[in-house]
């Protein structure tokens, strides 16, 4: 009896043993790269993959759970090793089990592998490189383009006390050239009180609102208020007046216009002004003239300018057009191009013909 029993157990090993020759034979046949490793364990289900395949059998089942051993390493999965029970071991891009298979896909080729010659199957990780972290690197490029961008704030004084920024000054023999929004505009020198060149903090880009003053809180800010009430520009409401009276309160001219806008005495009644050399009087009467000009000649700056000089009368005798007077033609050119008016200036040879 006892000897049976060992006949049964070593015929039990030897079909074992003819098993994994099989298999391995298999393997070679497919010229399958090859590698040890006997220490590996079953992965988690995740590892066999559902197939659907004319060339396989349609019922395709997980190891059992109980096989597979905790495993902690992280990654992406770039496929399995299988081990034989003989310590062989290679590389396939996907297993799963199939009846008393294990099968197992290595590119375009699934083999098949009787399930008693698989000793374990390992999951292969590849590690996966972490973001590359980009603020420190944007934030020097960042900080190198605003100190190259840095450059001095330019101021320049006018007499009387008001000021404004530009981009660029040069001084001349008779006066100063400087640039402001691709503007090159000059300034005699009897205008100009000083120039001032702050190197501090520039990179702040200058709005209108910003960058010019009087020198007084107070008409500034009458400026500002009215020029949002009436709906008209301050910086047009600040060179207007820097132009007139450079923003002396009590001017008077030889015809008779007063004020910081130089309002003349009929247009200052018609607009209800009845102190010409009140600040907050002038500048709202100056003000709301400069938006019934708007009005009256749909927007058109130069049109405004040459009214506020000549009248609108003037303007509209010569079908509405800048009349061919010298001064005002000098004072849409010069506010004009302060205020950045886009165009051809009218030249002097361009006189229109009054309208009869």
């Amino acid at each position: 009896m006892e000897h049976r029993k060992l006949s049964a157990l070593l015929l039990s090993f030897l079909l074992v043993l003819l098993a994994a020759a099989v298999g391995r034979a298999q393997i070679l046949r497919g010229k399958s790269s090859l590698h040890l490793d006997a220490s590996s364990q079953i992965q988690p289900d995740r590892l066999y993959q559902q197939r659907n395949s004319a060339r396989l059998r349609k019922s395709k089942t997980q190891l059992p759970t109980s096989a597979v051993a905790p495993n902690a390493q992280t990654g992406e999965l770039a496929g399995s090793r299988i081990t034989l029970i003989d310590g062989y071991s290679f590389e396939v891009n996907e297993v799963w089990k199939d009846g008393t298979e294990i099968w197992y896909r290595q590119g375009k080729i699934s083999r098949g592998l009787p399930q008693l010659s698989v000793k374990s199957i390992k999951p292969i990780f590849r590690a996966v490189e972490p973001p590359l972290d980009t603020t420190v690197q944007v934030t020097t490029v960042k900080q190198t383009l605003v100190a190259a961008e840095k450059k001095p704030t330019n101021w320049i004084h006018l007499v009387g006390g008001a000021r404004f920024r530009v981009d660029e000054v040069q001084e001349t023999a008779d006066g100063y050239w400087y640039s402001r929004a691709n503007l090159s505009i000059f300034l005699e020198r009897d205008r100009v009180a000083r120039i001032e060149i702050d190197r501090g903090d520039a990179t702040t880009p200058a709005s209108r609102g910003s960058d010019w003053t009087s020198g007084s809180p107070i008409i500034d800010q009458r400026i500002r208020s009215n020029g949002s009430r009436f709906g008209v520009d301050p910086y047009l409401v600040f060179l207007v007046i820097e132009h007139e009276s450079h923003f002396r309160p009590r001017a008077v001219s030889p015809k008779g216009a007063r004020g910081l806008m130089q309002l003349m005495p009929a247009t200052a009644r018609r607009l209800g002004v009845k102190n010409s050399f009140d600040i907050a009087e002038n500048i709202k009467g100056g003000t709301q003239y400069l938006r019934e000009l708007m009005d009256m000649f749909g927007g058109q700056v130069n049109l405004v300018l040459a009214s506020y000089n000549a009248g609108e009368g003037a303007v509209l005798k010569y079908g509405r057009n800048v009349p061919p007077y010298r001064e005002t033609r000098d004072y849409v050119k010069k506010i004009g191009k302060r205020y950045g008016l886009a165009g051809r200036e009218t030249a002097d040879g361009d006189s229109p013909a009054p309208r009869r």
